[in-house]
């Protein structure tokens, strides 16, 4: 049997292209976007008493993907880039049905002229990705004491520190910290003379890295 799928609503991030987001919701607190519905589905009582909650789960899909093939193993990055894995034991994007899911941070519900809007922290998903779904975080079920992390590593195993070799806004170099601190390189690409771009709101941001050193060369 075939699911005929309806986009909801898309999220507006500050992140224009895929190079740069963060591999896992809830890594970058401080990254926000904002859920916007689409004309059919802005009736506010499909949002009554959401706000009682702190986090909701997205039911998105990798838009960047669609129309290619799925792969039945793949290369995680967090593997080095060099070993494959079965794609039903990562999150990748090369999926039979590229659907993702985020459980990010409610931060508020606005209510527009044209609708409710959802603002929420904690995204790893690229400006206009389409949202099929929306769901409450229930702690007492959604949450596994003990869980067994598998192949994913511990992100704080994995920061890398940031350094900036020009003088930039002390909010936007915040938020450039947690989300470089992720080290967003292909992990097999060990090139300490490479610099590297990546779209972020209107700027583009050039770093180097090497050996878990981030040295940002230009903010522009």
């Amino acid at each position: 049997m075939e699911l005929s799928l309806v986009q909801i609503a898309h999220i507006e991030t500050p992140f224009p292209e895929k190079f740069g987001v963060p591999r896992q919701s809830g890594l970058c607190e401080h990254i926000r976007g904002r859920i916007v519905f689409e004309p059919e589905f802005r009736d506010v009582n499909s949002l009554r008493f959401l706000e009682t909650y702190s986090h909701v789960w997205l039911i998105w899909g990798f838009s960047a993907v669609f129309g290619r093939e799925w792969s039945p193993t793949v290369r995680p990055p967090k593997m080095g880039g060099n070993e494959r894995a079965g794609v039903f034991a990562t999150r990748s994007p090369f999926r039979p049905n590229p659907l993702a899911i985020s459980c990010v941070k409610l931060e508020s519900i606005e209510h527009c002229e044209d609708g409710p809007v959802i603002n929420v922290s904690g995204v790893d998903m690229v400006n206009g990705t389409p949202i099929y779904d929306i769901k409450p975080y229930v702690p007492y079920t959604d949450c596994v004491p003990g869980a067994l992390p598998g192949i994913s590593s511990d992100p704080q195993k994995c920061s890398a520190e940031v350094v900036f070799e020009c003088e930039i806004d002390k909010d936007l170099k915040e938020v450039l910290e947690e989300v470089l601190g992720q080290d967003p390189h292909p992990l097999y690409i060990n090139d300490s003379s490479r610099i590297y771009k990546m779209s972020f709101k209107e700027f583009t941001v050039s770093f180097k890295a090497c050996n878990g050193r981030i040295t940002v060369t230009e903010v522009r």
